[in-house]
């Protein structure tokens, strides 16, 4: 493994990395942070995100702060299609579905995580060889006041359910361009939830994701996309 890359100072830092990156394979960035491309993503779930994060001195690791910390900027990569459209939604963060007393909008570990994000488009067609997939153009992103309150009002309508003990009612096809899906590893992984009579229960984990539409208004509004 190479020395690690040490975290920028800024955001303009950040962005002159990011921007040295477009256009280079996956293969070219793994080289040279010292790993090895896997052959098919479906084994290496989060190795794009992790080789990213690598690559331009991310601090944050499994903790529940922003990838760059000290600059507060959350790194999200978006899979992008033969099209260049992203192919996927993008996980946010995990859905707290205990104590949720005083969360609000505001305090909320959606609204942290997208206060400050850098975009990052990658290659994500079938027909292109891990290698051989190549980075996008970066941006560097705010939620503007109408996509803010587009959120706000889908992580209002999910988290009221939660709080109502309807957590099992809740499905993908709800939210605008926030949405609330299972998040585990494997179907036998269990974390506590409240039911409508305000008792513990086990159910699945659950994240919060961006659906592709909104990630594709963001890239297509900006000109920022993979040629």
């Amino acid at each position: 493994m190479n020395k690690p890359v040490r975290p920028p100072r800024t955001e303009a830092e950040l962005m002159q990395r990011a921007r040295k990156l477009a256009g280079r394979t996956l293969g070219q960035l793994a080289e040279a942070s010292g790993r090895r491309t896997p052959d098919s993503q479906t084994r290496a779930k989060g190795w794009v995100g992790e080789l990213l994060e690598a690559s331009l001195g991310a601090t944050a690791g499994n903790r529940s702060v922003p990838d760059f910390e000290r600059i507060g900027v959350e790194l999200k990569t978006i899979p992008i299609d033969h099209r260049n459209l992203p192919s996927e939604s993008t996980y946010v963060c995990t859905a707290t579905l205990t104590d949720l007393t005083d969360l609000t909008w505001e305090t909320s570990r959606v609204r942290h995580k997208m206060a400050r994000v850098l975009w990052v488009p990658v290659q994500a067609s079938k027909t292109i060889a891990m290698a051989q997939r190549r980075v996008g153009s970066p941006l560097l992103w705010t939620a503007n006041a109408e996509e803010e309150a587009v959120l706000r009002g889908d992580w209002t309508e999910l988290t009221d359910m939660i709080r109502l003990g309807q957590v099992d009612s809740i499905n993908a096809r709800m939210g605008k361009w926030l949405q609330i899906r299972p998040k585990a590893a494997d179907s036998k992984a269990r974390t506590w939830g409240i039911d409508e009579n305000g008792h513990r229960f086990r159910t699945l984990p659950r994240g919060f994701y961006l659906r592709a539409a909104f990630t594709t208004a963001i890239l297509q509004r900006s000109f920022a996309g993979v040629g």
